[in-house]
């Protein structure tokens, strides 16, 4: 096992989307709030420019599609391990033609491309934790056990277990990994239930990084060869209890990144790119 935790966090490519204006009427969202899309699009400028800049991954950056207005948010069209990318069945039907930029954008990286093409599954890569040691699903009102299934034939060499999200839209709401073997979770009730199952199915010992805001659980960790560490977390300004907390994870470059539009419509930091990391070999 310590072979496949070798490389958790190396990424060098990074697949991301263009902002729709449909998104700000028209994009699903659990609370009626007004989208400022100028600031939105800003804060999708900001997150591609430290992927690119910051941090030096190469960034593919597909154009926004206005029929899509959700197509921002692009971890929903696939899940991607190693050379495999797995082209999900978003749970939501008017989200699926998502995922056809995606493919073509990852046939492109060179990637082995499967497709979920069963009718009975869904699958939002939202709802998919990867440990570097196995792969936590959340079955949710996008996702189900089928759609579990699947990734779990496509991700062989990885144990698949599944976990009920009893509350908010996806697993990767209230949780995501902060580092090898840290897991940052929120603190409300069916987080807490849901890390616990987490904890229970796992041959691994997890530690856990505990925020008081499930929304603010949901960060974007790297390690990178000139960079070490790598958190991109929520700001202050959204979140202020919840960012002093990542303040303890000393040896992480620490990044805060605004989500404050995007999370209108239920985006996360997670959401907003697919990450690769691609050998020079392939």
């Amino acid at each position: 096992m310590a072979g496949l935790m070798a490389g958790f966090g190396h990424y060098t490519h990074a697949v991301v989307r263009g902002i729709p204006a449909s998104l700000a009427k028209e994009a699903l969202r659990s609370s009626q709030t007004e989208v400022d899309l100028a600031k939105a699009v800003k804060e999708q400028e900001a997150y591609v420019e430290v992927l690119r800049t910051r941090l030096g991954l190469e960034v593919v950056e597909l154009p926004a599609d206005e029929s899509l207005p959700d197509c921002v948010f692009v971890e929903d069209a696939a899940v991607v391990c190693g050379d495999t990318a797995l082209i999900t069945r978003p749970g939501v039907e008017n989200r699926r033609g998502e995922t056809e930029a995606m493919k073509g954008a990852l046939k492109d990286l060179n990637l082995n491309i499967v497709e979920m093409t069963d009718e009975n599954a869904t699958l939002d890569g939202g709802d998919v934790l990867f440990t570097g040691r196995e792969f936590f699903v959340g079955l949710s009102k996008r996702t189900n056990q089928r759609g579990a299934e699947i990734l779990a034939d496509a991700f062989k060499d990885y144990a698949v277990s599944t976990v009920p999200v009893l509350e908010g839209l996806h697993l990767k709401c209230f949780c995501s990994m902060g580092g090898p073997g840290l897991i940052v979770i929120g603190s409300s009730e069916p987080a807490q239930k849901a890390l616990k199952i987490m904890q229970q199915m796992s041959d691994h010992r997890y530690d856990k990084l505990t925020v008081p805001d499930d929304l603010a659980a949901n960060c974007i960790y790297m390690n990178l060869p000139s960079k070490g560490h790598v958190l991109l977390h929520c700001t202050a300004e959204e979140f202020p209890e919840s960012a002093k907390v990542f303040e303890k994870l000393k040896d992480h470059m620490l990044i805060p990144m605004s989500n404050l539009e995007r999370g209108k419509v239920d985006g996360s930091l997670t959401c907003c790119s697919v990450l690769i990391n691609k050998k020079a070999n392939i």
